[in-house]
């Protein structure tokens, strides 16, 4: 009789096979790096927006060649129309890195190895439950909002996007994004209750 508490040893295949999950270590490291890179384009094109605020020209002309929409005439001035632009650039910036942090801190929690947050005050709220399922639905939800933001500034700048109908194609794709959201929704409520029944069963 094993003493209680110890694992039981695994065999040479299965155990190469499961220790495979921290080949995705470098992957989550790589998304961190991604997530500095994001940090610096922020305080960037803030550093920009800021000095172009005080009347430099270099600086103006960055913002306004960022906004700018390719076929469209580049902005001559900063109004409130531009500030809005690249206030929504930056809004989108944070919220990519939102959608970063869950798949760095959830997708290493769900498929590499546990982190010990338990009891933690910093811990998230999501994580305490979150599994591959829960997981696709946030992703999801956090790329509906960041498509939203991309939507709004299109419809901001309509009329720079109006020539080349590109405001369809980003409503459309929006649209699919939602409805694929629902989807992935609605799939993980019929799995999660079918799983409930089988879990509460019990023999006779």
């Amino acid at each position: 009789m094993e003493p209680k508490g110890k694992l039981p040893a695994m065999r040479p295949l299965p155990s190469l096979i499961f220790m495979s999950r921290w080949l995705q270590l470098p992957l989550y490291l790589g998304l961190i790096l991604a997530q500095g890179v994001y940090v610096f384009m922020f305080w960037s094109e803030l550093y920009y927006l800021i000095l172009s605020a005080f009347g430099n020209e270099a600086a103006l002309q960055h913002i306004l060649t960022a906004i700018a929409v390719e076929g469209a005439a580049v902005p001559t001035k900063l109004n409130e129309v531009t500030i809005m632009l690249v206030v929504l650039g930056l809004i989108d910036v944070v919220m990519i890195s939102n959608l970063l942090i869950m798949v760095i801190i959830g997708g290493y929690e769900t498929f590499v190895s546990r982190m010990g947050l338990d009891g933690h005050p910093d811990q998230p709220e999501w994580l305490s439950h979150v599994n591959a399922s829960v997981l696709k639905v946030k992703l999801a939800t956090a790329i509906i909002g960041i498509s939203s933001i991309h939507l709004l500034k299109t419809f901001i700048n309509a009329k720079a996007y109006m020539a080349n109908g590109e405001w369809i194609a980003q409503t459309v794709i929006h649209i699919t994004f939602l409805l694929s959201a629902l989807a992935i929704a609605y799939s993980d409520k019929i799995m999660s209750h079918q799983e409930k029944p089988s879990k509460s069963a019990t023999p006779h």
